[in-house]
Order: C-alpha cells, then structure tokens, then sequence
C-alpha cells in the first residue's frame, strides 16, 4: 500500500456559488462568478463588489439555542462538515471514535459576534453577549463538529490567514500518516462581511473596485468571499474495504515561511511549498497537469505567484495549465485552500481546466496567461492548489484523480 496517500471520501461546501458541493463545482466549472455588488452591506469603504454566501438560513440548520452558541463561521464550517460527512457515508459504519480526527482553520474567527460585541459597547446600549468568547473560539467550528460525529481523536483550530484550511489540510494528512488517526475531517471556514473586517481590509487598500482578474493586465486587487470547505480523509485503502467512493486523492502537502515581511510574498518561499508538496507526493514537475493558482489579483502576489511558477516549471516542454478560481468565488480567507482544492479535485475528474473570469490581457510582470475566460477542457491525473498568506505562510496542496496511481496493493 502506498502511503504517500490518502483518500478523499467525502466534501463539503458553502460558497458564494451554493451551499453544496455539486452547486459550487458545476458553477465554476461552467465559468460563472459568484461576485456581485455588495453595496448594501457597506458603510462607505472605497470597494463595491464582494463574494458573499447568499441564501443561508441559518434556522434551516440549527435550533434556536445552537444559533445562539455557534458564530457565522462556524454555521458555515458545521454545514459544510455535515455535507462531507454524508457523503462519506461514515455515520452508517462502526468506528472507533478515537481514530477520527477533526482540524479546520480560520484566518478572523469569530469576526461577526466580535463586531457585535464591540458595537454593543461603543454605542453605550448593551453588553457583550454572555457566549462572545465561546462563540468567537478559533476552535468553536472543529468542536461543535466533532460533538456531532462523535469524534474523539484529536480536535483543534488552527489559524494561518489564508493558508489555514491548506494547513489543516495537510495536518490532517500527516496525522493519518502517522498513524495517530485513520479518519480526518479537515478544511476551514470564514465569515467576511461584518464591518469592522471589511473596514480593516478597506484600509490595506488591496480590494478591487471593480473585479478580481488574477494575473491580468490592469488587475486592482482582491475580492473578499466567504465560506467553508470541509473534506472527509481516509487512511489509503480503508475506503476501498467498505465500498467507499473515492472522490480524490490527497497525494501530500508542502508548508514553508518566508521569515520575512509581513504584507510582501518571497517567490522563494512560493516555490519551496510547490517543492515540498510534490516531493511529499512522489511526483515531478512533469506529473503536474494542473495548478489552481493562490491568484487574488493583487499587483504584488500575482507578480510573485506567476515568478515562482515559472521556476518551477521552467524545464517543461509544453506549459502547465494554470488558473485561478479566485476570479470566479472570490478570497474565501481562512476557507479559500478547502474551497479551491474541492475545486481542484472535480477539475481533474472532469478533464476540465476552470477560466480565469476578467483577463485582460498578459501582464509582463507575470508573463502568464492563466486559462483566460473560458474553461477549457484537458485530461488531467495531477493538480496543485496554493494558499499563500499575509506572514510570508505558503502551504501547496498535491492531488491526484481517483483512478490515478492506482494499483491492486493499494486496495489491501
């Protein structure tokens, strides 16, 4: 058995784009954007445009009382769990509940009842409410989750701004690998639209005024999503023994740190997480067929981004197929790395490449032209997916198709 690897049985998502998984990979495969105006959710920021999860009725999902005890954020992260969970088909099995798993990451949680609570003092007219702390836990969405599979392995939040979901991700894949769990529900969640985030980001100036075109010729900046993504990680071969579909595989992950500025990406450090993770998956560079680019249309990641892919796959005869589903969901924060690996993973089954929505043209800067416009269809067996964070954190996830690698011995 081949323990490079694990599988991937089931997936979990809310987005802009829907609160499924077949919502959000049908949409973006087909090249439709999920970013709108977002104009009545403003308090005079210099930005219009957003990526909000629209139709989310939290009473649909929760009684009265878990409204109470669980933020936005972890509603996204629970719902999304529960979806990958029963997919998985986990809940019609017996297994030791000390082998299960739960890490999901947040790069602001709790930033909706935090508003709340700072609101409330400010205007002189109330009191936190009395579960502000518990609500706004970094490990509030992997708790409540574990509480309701019965997970008793070990359970936590982790927070790496935009690269938390990848690093849970990976985390995840490292404890079944060392053999401390054989069950692993990993992602992340975010919930971006209360005021005092998108003020915050208002002031960085990085947010676009228009649109998210990664790579592009007059790119201006980011579009702040939302969301969660949730996968199920199995030990190789387990799913195999009870009839599981496999809907991927996590063939390995790469985390490294720039050790350097804070708002300044180090295409060295890019490029060192893209090594990593393809030689933790017993891959090439050659192997690759896919890369779904961090990509958030700023000027400066975009430029760095493009340099390091460049370098990486520089001896390739024919260039790797690259886009950025950014242009299409927006920058999901802490949730953006489970989002767009679900993404990634519904690529490679499909043999289709998703657009980069917005591309105006080549930009000398970045000398990449990132499947413009239009989905493009390509059979695929490996793909990347990057997260590259504010802090100088990188982390690459590899994945390949179920079918791919596949061999008899794994099935033991």
């Amino acid at each position: 058995m081949d323990e490079r690897f694990v599988e991937i049985t089931g997936r979990g998502a809310v987005s802009c784009l829907g609160v499924t998984v077949p919502e959000l990979t049908r949409a973006v495969l087909a090249g439709n954007s999920g970013i709108v105006d977002v104009s009545e959710l403003l308090t005079g920021q210099k930005f219009r445009f957003g990526a909000p999860v629209r139709g989310f009725d939290a009473g649909a999902h929760f009684d009265a009382r878990a409204r109470t005890t669980l933020d936005r954020f972890a509603q996204f992260g629970v719902v999304a769990s529960r979806e990958a969970w029963l997919e998985a088909g986990l809940e019609k099995t017996n297994f030791d509940a000390s082998r299960v798993g739960v890490v999901m990451g947040s790069a602001a949680p709790g930033s909706d009842i935090l508003n709340d609570a700072f609101t409330r003092i400010l205007r002189g007219n109330g009191r936190p409410l009395p579960t502000t702390i518990p609500m706004a836990m970094g490990n509030a969405t992997a708790s409540r989750i574990a509480s309701e599979i019965g997970a008793k392995g070990p359970v936590f939040g982790i927070t790496a701004a935009c690269a938390s979901a990848a690093n849970a991700i990976i985390i995840g894949h490292q404890l079944i690998r060392s053999g401390l769990i054989d069950v692993a529900v990993v992602g992340g969640a975010d919930s971006s639209f209360a005021d005092g985030f998108l003020r915050g980001w208002d002031e960085l100036r990085v947010v676009s005024s228009d649109t998210c075109r990664p790579f592009s010729v007059g790119r201006r900046g980011l579009i702040i999503g939302e969301g969660a993504g949730v996968f199920v990680l199995e030990r190789a071969g387990r799913a195999h023994r009870r009839g599981a579909a496999i809907h991927g595989r996590l063939l390995g992950g790469g985390m490294t740190c720039d050790a350097g500025e804070l708002l300044n990406p180090d295409p060295s450090g890019m490029a060192a997480a893209m090594r990593a993770a393809m030689a933790d998956a017993g891959v090439e560079a050659a192997d690759v067929d896919y890369v779904n680019a961090h990509g958030t249309g700023t000027i400066a990641n975009d430029a760095a981004e493009a340099r390091a892919l460049r370098e990486i796959f520089a001896s390739r005869p024919e260039p790797v197929a690259v886009s950025s589903t950014k242009s299409q969901i927006g920058h999901a924060m802490g949730a953006s790395g489970a989002l767009e690996g679900i993404v990634t993973i519904a690529a490679l089954a499909a043999g289709v490449v998703p657009p980069t929505l917005n591309f105006l043209g080549v930009d000398p800067a970045c000398g990449l032209e990132p499947t413009p416009n239009a989905p493009c269809q390509r059979r695929m067996n490996v793909a990347l997916s990057n997260s590259f964070a504010f802090g100088g954190l990188n982390a690459t996830l590899a994945f390949s198709r179920a079918v791919a690698w596949a061999s008899e011995a794994d099935k033991d």
